[in-house]
């Protein structure tokens, strides 16, 4: 009997922009990306939509989400922690 290896998943770490809906945060993760002429790092940011099973995330939090199956029509990753919360 052989196991199968799920494979690695992607995390992020990004700032919880929105938490307005049931169950789900919309969680902003910034990146820096070397100009290719210019040479200078330029911020570049993506929003992604990620399931909170226990609603417990607010605006200002930073969380880490992982990459997980298709959960809904936007939705394809998954809350793992909060790493600090909002004041």
């Amino acid at each position: 009997m052989t196991m199968k290896k799920r494979g690695i998943r992607k995390r992020l770490v990004g700032t919880v922009v929105s938490d307005k809906m049931d169950k789900t945060v919309i969680v902003s993760v910034d990146r820096l990306v070397k100009h290719p002429i210019y040479k200078k790092y330029v911020k570049r940011r993506a929003k992604y939509a990620a399931h909170d099973e226990r609603n417990e995330c607010c605006v200002g939090d930073r969380v880490m989400v992982i990459e997980s199956r298709p959960l809904s029509k936007t939705k394809r990753w998954r809350v793992s922690k909060v790493l600090e919360k909002a004041v």
